[in-house]
């Protein structure tokens, strides 16, 4: 079959994103494999279905590009609203279901798309840094000299080492940069490499660089696709609440293939 499909991407997280609103299509794992394939498909980070919910907007649903049906991907998130807006869905705010739970998202300064993410009620000390779930399970490790590590390796090494090969888990380098702006390199499963940027790795970096020790906190982030920006309140360290990932979402262009 035929499909039309829409490139997306958030400060290099790049997304095949399709309009399902009809709700026609269904993908298979290797069909999704074959999409998101860099040297044989379209090439993306993962995959997108723009869905039609009764009691929303629209509903995210969200594919790595092992093919897989991922956890919350906040890059992912803003693409989509800007993707709906391009289809004619037009609001002040925007109401949509995710696998973790229901987002609102809104236009900002200049189009970038600010994006609601859930709530922080735990963060973890490990030995290789902080572990925590911002719609999807993070460790953060703060560094020096993060632009000139090996990622991959770091990544890999960590994702499959014994606490977190079952389920696997994103990993962030993180390199203050000033009080309130930080540098964050992302290992994604799923993808299984490093990518241009994360936005629940970027929001996990933010809350556990938090400059002020209570209450309001705004933090630049620096990545290797760009500026994003993340506004919390931290209510003690393992609660952090009103967390918005704000950031451009922008088109790239639009195809046909057939699967």
């Amino acid at each position: 079959m035929k499909i039309i499909f829409y490139k997306y991407h958030g400060t290099g997280n790049d997304f095949i994103i399709v309009d399902n609103r009809k709700g026609l299509l269904q993908f298979s794992l290797e069909q999704i494999k074959f999409l998101c394939h860099r040297r044989f498909g379209i090439g993306a980070d993962g995959l997108m279905l723009l869905n039609r919910k009764e009691s929303v907007d629209f509903e995210m649903k969200y594919y790595n590009a092992d093919g897989a049906e991922s956890s919350m991907c906040g890059n992912g998130g803003r693409c989509l609203v800007k993707f709906a807006y391009d289809m004619g869905v037009h609001k002040d705010k925007y109401f949509f279901e995710a696998v973790d739970g229901l987002h609102e998202a809104y236009f900002g300064e200049k189009g970038l798309v600010n994006l609601k993410m859930q709530n922080v009620h735990q963060v973890e000390m490990v030995e290789d840094g902080f572990t925590l779930n911002t719609g999807s399970p993070h460790l953060v490790k703060i560094a020096i000299d993060v632009k000139n590590k090996n990622m991959v390796e770091i990544g890999k090494n960590i994702r499959y080492s014994k606490p977190y090969v079952e389920e696997g888990i994103n990993v962030n380098l993180v390199e203050m940069l000033h009080d309130n702006k930080i540098f964050v390199r992302t290992y994604e499963r799923g993808v299984e490499d490093e990518t241009l940027s994360c936005g629940t790795g970027v929001t996990a970096s933010a809350i556990i660089c938090a400059h002020n020790e209570m209450g309001f906190n705004h933090v630049e982030v620096e990545t290797p696709g760009g500026k994003l920006a993340v506004d919390f309140d931290k209510i003690d360290d393992n609660h952090f609440t009103n967390i918005w990932l704000c950031g451009p979402a922008q088109f790239v262009y639009k195809g046909e293939i057939e699967i």
